[in-house]
């Protein structure tokens, strides 16, 4: 069997390869080797010069990627790709071959799971720490080759263990998972991950939580995070360390335990969850003529809002429906503005407030039914949602249009009034990323 032990050095956020190193390996003695430093076409960040001392100068007249693809080709054809970590080299070099659309397949096997396997009990299996550990003598590290190199002698040395035979053949079987799990997490964390819906926590090697998912079926989510290629992806899964999670049993707990475990925890990886979601909310005020108005403005500006959304489309959409049918004006619903006669190019049934053809008090009276029409979402509402077995069912509660929280409950238990069920309440935050979930799932029901 023939193995090609590979190392990249990158540029880091853009993952474009500086830097190469191949040795051809078969499982004696090396037998060809290809290096060479690759000009990015992109910048070298200062902290990965400071790392790996390769800068901008250095590669500036190095060939690129699409220059030495026949080399990489060449000397990794029909052999098994192998890297500590072998995901993030696979990965950086598949997807500068899919640049010049070349399609890039080998097997793979990770050093780094491998030496979990093989070589159990050490502290850390950083390539680093395992060849201190080893006395394996690494010389330029973080440099492409040096690190390959040092690659070469550990890969031996997991070849030559007893156990090695069946382990190199476990891994290699394409049912396996071990080429795609991420090195630092074990086989029997993913295993357990169950196929039902909840939460899921990805945690580094301290414990600490990085990122958290939810999904309809945990362990197929899961394994999509290990066959994506971005560059968020590449970084979490190299830090994982742990996988934990949280049965939900609907997909709309999942929603709402994310969320609140999301802003309990802010992972560094879900920056997007943190982002402030603008809200626009429709008020009402009285004039000082008497007249009702309905009026739109952001809704952190707004300390009553009759209703709320989550983009200004929607929300004038919204109000353009209630205008037309309770016959209210435009102009004082503020879907025209700075004009004497309301002259909507489609509401066009204004009774006349405008135009002093109809009374305040008459006027009002309209204003005041679409405003309870607005609120009556502003109530008691008990959501049953499926539980996270068979014997369970699953409630959220919502107050007076309050978010109360979420809870499980026995389907044996006899229920007389919904105020029993706040002993058995999970009790939540209302924030307008909860209200943007809740809404979407009232508006379909």
């Amino acid at each position: 069997m023939i193995y090609t032990i590979i190392d990249v050095e990158t540029t880091g956020k853009s993952n474009r390869i500086t830097e190469i190193s191949i040795f051809k390996y078969d499982g004696a003695k090396v037998i060809d080797e290809f290096t060479s430093l690759v000009n990015p076409e992109s910048y070298i960040p200062p902290h990965i010069t400071a790392l790996t001392g390769i800068d901008d100068n250095l590669v500036a007249h190095a060939p690129l990627f699409k220059d030495i693809a026949n080399d990489v080709l060449r000397i990794t054809k029909e052999a098994i790709f192998v890297a500590h970590n072998v995901n993030f080299d696979y990965n950086v070099i598949n997807s500068e071959f899919k640049r010049l659309d070349i399609n890039f397949k080998r097997k793979k096997l990770c050093t780094v799971r491998l030496s979990r396997t093989l070589l159990p009990g050490h502290k850390s299996y950083s390539l680093g720490k395992l060849c201190k550990d080893l006395k394996i003598n690494l010389v330029d590290r973080h440099r492409a080759r040096g690190d390959a190199e040092a690659t070469v002698i550990l890969f031996e040395l997991l070849l030559n263990q007893p156990s090695a035979e069946q382990v190199f053949k476990d891994f290699l079987n394409k049912n396996s998972k071990e080429a795609t799990l991420p090195p630092n997490l074990p086989k029997a964390t993913f295993e357990a991950l169950p196929e039902s819906a909840g939460i899921y926590y990805f945690k580094n090697k301290k414990g600490e939580i990085i990122y958290i998912g939810k999904a309809i079926n945990i362990k197929k989510r899961v394994l999509s995070h290990f066959y994506s290629k971005t560059k968020k992806s590449l970084d979490m899964v190299r830090e994982t360390g742990d996988i934990d999670f949280e049965l939900s049993g609907s997909e709309l707990i999942a929603f709402l335990m994310e969320d609140a475990a999301i802003k309990h925890h802010f992972p560094v990886f879900n920056k997007v969850s943190k982002r402030t979601i603008q809200s626009y909310a429709l008020f009402s005020y009285e004039d000082r003529n008497g007249v009702i108005h309905l009026a739109i403005n952001k809704g952190k500006l707004v300390s009553n809002p009759l209703i709320t959304f989550f983009n200004i489309r929607d929300t004038r959409l919204y109000l353009e429906k209630i205008c037309a049918k309770y016959n209210l004006c435009p102009k004082y619903c503020h879907l025209q503005d700075s004009i004497s006669n309301c002259s909507h190019y489609n509401i066009t049934d204004c009774r006349g407030i405008c135009r002093n053809k109809e009374t305040a008090v008459d006027y009002n009276k309209r204003v005041l039914e679409a405003i309870n029409n607005i609120t009556d979402n502003k109530k008691d509402i008990l959501l049953k949602e499926t539980g996270r077995n068979h014997d369970e069912d699953a409630f959220v509660m919502i107050k007076d249009g309050i978010y109360l929280g979420y809870g499980f409950i026995d389907k044996k238990e006899n229920i007389n009034h919904t105020d029993y069920l706040s002993s058995f309440l999970i009790p939540q935050k209302d924030n307008i990323d909860i209200q943007k979930i809740l809404k979407n799932k009232l508006i379909s029901i």
